[in-house]
């Protein structure tokens, strides 16, 4: 039986599917189960042992450059993989009109959400099978709902398993001795906590024993994070670093504390004490979901201050 799961990003959305892949195996242990996704996050479903083959696309960078030669070479070889195999069944769990256009590529019975479900409900037309799940449910339990019914199973009392696990990361930049992972970067202003909030829980872990390190994506995001870990004791800033990477530091973390980005996500399906910290958006519906030890903290309007990160960090720890 093979089964092709399409979700391509971004990247809490990649990672809030990856409980869908640990559900199919438990179900269909003989199951081969494919992922397409978009190339910037192609890491991360193959740090899920359920995975036999990452399809990678680049819709994101192939709408830059829609005209040229090497664009339609691209989307010809992605169509080339996704036909290669005839599958029993092709999931979109993204629901939107990319997605169900890049699900019709393979061969097999397209199923998705329904219209009253999907981000975008023009997308339910493109497939063969359709089903309405509860939009008011966490984004992980939506996809876990969706794969239940198009596959015909029952999660009844099935634990969430998030399914990946990283070996700790080598590397001779990082402190000795125990560290906090601080996730200072997101893709939003808004979004972001004070660098004041940021220097008085770096000095609290300092004087609790743990070093902090910090990491950036973009170039602006590592001089940030430069400029923050030179204030602290015990910091660093890490150097550029891809996503197995990035999973690997997080591994080893006592802690980690972050913005809403992906990354805080990241940390929570790898069962380490995590901490999201929410200014700009709510929880409820896309915020950590994962065991006791990860909180989210804050809300729309009322992010949290650095007294209450501090102590409920302790308290996780």
């Amino acid at each position: 039986m093979r089964i092709l799961l399409v979700k391509t990003s971004s990247l809490g959305d990649v990672i809030h599917n990856l409980p869908v892949a640990s559900d199919l195996r438990r179900h269909f242990p003989d199951a081969q189960i494919d992922w397409v996704v978009e190339e910037s996050f192609a890491e991360l479903p193959r740090l899920h042992p359920a995975v036999r083959r990452v399809l990678p696309v680049a819709v994101r960078r192939w709408r830059k450059a829609l005209l040229t030669p090497a664009t339609w070479r691209e989307m010809g070889e992605y169509r080339r993989l996704a036909s290669a195999d005839f599958y029993a069944a092709v999931l979109d769990t993204q629901g939107l009109v990319k997605s169900a256009l890049i699900a019709a590529q393979a061969r097999g019975k397209k199923l998705g959400y329904a219209a009253d479900s999907a981000r975008e409900p023009l997308a339910a037309r493109f497939y063969d099978r359709s089903f309405s799940i509860p939009k008011n449910l966490h984004a992980v339990e939506r996809n876990r709902r969706l794969a239940a019914a198009a596959l015909g199973y029952a999660l009844d009392d099935l634990p969430l398993d998030y399914g990946i696990a990283a070996p700790p990361l080598q590397a001779d930049w990082l402190p000795t001795g125990d560290y906090a992972v601080l996730l200072t970067a997101t893709s939003r202003v808004d979004k972001e906590w004070p660098e004041e909030n940021w220097l008085a829980l770096g000095s609290a872990l300092n004087a609790g024993g743990l070093a902090c390190v910090l990491p950036g994506g973009s170039a602006s995001e590592r001089s940030r994070a430069q400029r923050l870990a030179q204030s602290l004791g015990r910091a660093v800033a890490a150097p550029a670093l891809n996503l197995t990477e990035l999973a690997g530091l997080m591994a080893g973390a006592r802690i980690v504390i972050g913005v809403d980005t992906g990354l805080v996500h990241l940390a929570a399906a790898l069962g380490r004490p995590t901490l999201a910290l929410y200014s700009a958006s709510d929880p409820v519906l896309t915020g950590l979901l994962g065991w006791a030890n990860c909180l989210n903290l804050g809300g729309f309007g009322t992010p949290p201050g650095p007294a209450e990160v501090v102590t409920t960090a302790w308290r996780l720890l």
